[in-house]
């Protein structure tokens, strides 16, 4: 059994993208590989295989490894609700909800549940790729770490650390980790793989036998950046969107202060007839087509949010000139007369009001709902695949009219006049008939179909031709200490 980690200088230096072309490297090669990620903050989630809840940049990385994403690939989970605290997910679960301090006390106990995973996916698979989270050189955070160099001294498995260069400093970044890790941290550390460069490689060759030099490292190979890139992401959202040939719909979204599940919005990004839009905090709310409410891991205080930037009004005026409004999950709650939350599931406990568009109310409840699921749009008959991630169990007069039959069941709902459209489905835009099915309701009558889960696999293809381009993936590949073995 093996395991090689892959850790960053910096939050979104390129582990998440080297760890998926590895995967997908070995997984083309016949090796029976997994993804591992011991401890991940983030609100971009998918549902697992096994009924668990898991970053959505790790169940891409199963997919790079042709695998249904397990919630062992991603034992920790942190859901941030407020800048102190967050719901603490285990092995898929949810555990609880500690503040900053709390779990930092807590990590010692965490880590039985990290180093548990590891050993389950060691005992089916034959080479694990962990990802790290951040940097390892966060001083403040060392203690107690699970995320970083805590989870590669337990597993005793070598490092390769990412750094980026279109940022700057790049070797001020390597350099400066290294010097902060420990004497067995940094024996561990193998090398480094820069990421992002742009430009002729023989301006940078000198700067790469310094850095061999001055520390002894190799370097496993400098990879380009990579032009239009659009692949799951963690966290991280751009406001901007490029332009398209033909804008046809436009489509504005708020950049809700807890928006989760923002990997929704990819498929529409992608798409030659769609404009799509994320406008942040301050920012003025320009004419759409669409205005869509996204998914919120704290749907009562993204909701005051919204009207103290002014989005309620907005929306009532975006309807009256005939605009669309679509609601995801936490946006479809929201969209209702009010939301309950009596147990503080999300935050402060008590009743909101709605933004009273569809006669529908929300109370929060214990047990989250987390499942994948199929069936079809009620307008059109197309096929939809998605999954659902929610407290909230939503009644009203609004579900007598569905948007989607979801496995025999009514699912959402469509105001009467079809302005307003609302569901707990996330993932609604990646199956190419469902896609084009919802724009047409959204306002796209000639639209094109567009095929995310094709996209994301050309994707994870060029990163892996990339990384055998431009890396000495031999020499990577050698520091798991296998034969690579064919998949059992």
């Amino acid at each position: 059994m093996a395991t090689l980690m892959i850790q960053g200088t910096t939050s979104d230096a390129g582990k998440s993208t080297v760890v998926a072309a590895l995967c997908r490297v070995l997984a083309r090669r016949g090796v029976s590989v997994a993804p591992f990620k011991p401890q991940n903050m983030a609100l971009n989630s998918a549902v697992t295989e096994d009924g668990g809840e898991i970053g959505r940049s790790t169940a891409l990385q199963a997919q790079a490894c042709y695998l249904a994403p397990h919630s062992d690939m991603n034992p920790v989970l942190l859901k941030p609700e407020t800048d102190r605290g967050a719901q603490v997910i285990l092995r898929g679960k949810v555990h609880g909800h500690m503040d900053a301090l709390d779990y930092h006390a807590y990590k010692r106990i965490a880590k039985e549940s990290v180093m548990a995973a590891w050993q389950a996916l060691e005992n089916r698979f034959d080479v694990i790729i962990a990802e790290g989270a951040g940097s390892p050189a966060e001083i403040n955070l060392r203690e107690g770490d699970i995320a970083n160099m805590g989870f590669a001294e337990a597993a005793d498995c070598p490092v390769i650390l990412v750094g980026d260069i279109d940022r700057g400093g790049v070797f001020a970044q390597l350099v400066g980790t290294l010097v902060l890790l420990s004497e067995s941290e940094q024996a561990r550390t193998k090398g480094f793989i820069i990421n992002r460069f742009r430009g002729d490689i023989a301006l940078l060759k000198p700067g790469l036998e310094w850095l061999e030099e001055r520390t002894g490292k190799t370097v496993f190979g400098t990879l380009p950046y990579l032009q239009g890139l659009l692949l799951d992401a963690e966290d991280s959202i751009g406001l901007t969107h490029a332009e398209k040939a033909s804008q046809t719909l436009n489509v504005i979204v708020p950049a809700l202060p807890r928006i989760s599940n923002h990997t929704d919005f990819d498929p529409l990004r992608l798409h030659p007839q769609v404009s799509l839009t994320f406008v942040g905090p301050d920012q003025p709310i320009p004419a759409a087509d669409v205005i869509i409410l996204p998914g919120s891991k704290s749907t009562a205080s993204d909701l005051a949010w919204l009207k103290q930037q002014g989005w309620d009004n907005a929306i009532q005026r975006h309807l009256r000139y005939g605009g669309k409004v679509l609601g995801i999950c936490g946006g479809f709650q929201m969209l209702g007369k009010w939301v309950d939350d009596p147990d503080g599931l999300e935050g402060k406990s008590g009743k909101v009001v709605g933004l009273g568009l569809l006669p529908l109310t929300t109370r929060m409840v214990a047990g989250k709902q987390l499942r994948n699921v199929s069936g079809l749009t009620v307008a059109e008959g197309a096929t939809v695949n998605g999954y659902e991630i929610h407290n909230g169990v939503s009644d009203g007069a609004a579900l007598g009219l569905p948007l989607f039959k979801i496995e025999g069941r009514p699912e959402g709902a469509v105001s009467e006049d079809g302005q307003i459209i609302g569901t707990y489905l996330h993932g609604l835009f990646n199956h190419p008939e469902a896609c084009q099915a919802l724009l047409k309701q959204l306002g796209l009558v000639n639209g094109e179909q567009s095929d995310y889960q094709a996209h994301r696999e050309r994707e994870l293809d060029r990163l892996a031709d990339m990384l055998e381009a431009h890396i000495d993936i031999e020499a990577v590949i050698a520091l798991i200490d296998v034969g690579v073995s064919p998949s059992r």
